[in-house]
């Protein structure tokens, strides 16, 4: 059988080891196998699959590939986000030509593996809590959880305490504890919990409580049941 104009011969690769929702590093050698050369949009990504080959997700981190005439190769230093959660996940590299198609879909063989364990999402973390601001007693428990499972900022739900005097002002509605997470929250997080090297864009304070816009290049979780304690009658500024 003849080779297609699009194809790609994967000669040896190499994923650090990868954690819930964080970037892995991949090192792939490859071969420009197809009959003509490389250009502009040919993109190196991933899919992580489930045990029967399945995607679970298609099309992760793109890289870009050098320009490779037919026969030429070329090495590939790689950024891989693994899933959410932990687990053990099949594993897939591919080739893309920006809008046109993916090379597996052409007849290349992808360079898979069938079981890959992703492990629990570690570092060290920081949460924004001012000193009038306490967590609840199962705060740390599901902050911990959920930056294990992959989310690299936790944020959730204020219980205002100001009794008669100090009631729990309208712009905190939306923030009131409640049963779960929300996908998509549309508000900024209030006091969140930060994994080690994530930064986020800072925001005007709500009731003098650090807000900051959700992250645009990590995952990040709201949670209802994730539940900070503001009392106002302690602050001091």
């Amino acid at each position: 059988m003849g080779r297609g104009p699009l194809a790609v011969r994967f000669l040896d690769w190499t994923l650090d080891e990868p954690q819930a929702g964080a970037i892995a590093r991949a090192h792939v050698e490859l071969e420009n196998h197809g009959t003509v050369a490389w250009g502009e949009g040919i993109w190196l990504a991933s899919h992580w699959l489930d045990d029967r080959g399945n995607p679970i997700l298609w099309d992760g981190e793109r890289n870009p590939v050098p320009p490779l005439g037919p026969g030429e190769r070329a090495v590939v230093e790689a950024r891989v986000r693994a899933p959410i959660p932990p687990g053990r996940y099949g594993f897939a590299l591919d080739l893309v030509a920006e809008d046109r198609a993916w090379f597996s879909e052409l007849g290349s063989e992808m360079a898979t593996a069938a079981a890959l364990e992703v492990r629990p999402r570690g570092g060290t973390r920081r949460a924004m809590l001012p000193d009038w601001v306490e967590p609840a007693p199962d705060w740390e428990e599901r902050v911990a959880a959920a930056h294990a499972e992959g989310y690299a900022v936790v944020a959730g739900a204020v219980e205002w305490a100001g009794g008669l005097l100090h009631r729990r002002p309208g712009v905190l509605e939306p923030y009131r504890p409640g049963p779960g997470r929300t996908p998509a929250f549309p508000h900024p997080l209030l006091c969140p919990s930060l994994l080690e090297g994530v930064s986020l864009e800072r925001l005007p304070d709500v009731e003098g409580l650090p807000a900051f816009a959700a992250p645009v290049d990590e995952p990040w979780l709201y949670d209802g049941r994730i539940v900070v304690v503001a009392d106002p009658r302690r602050r001091t500024g």
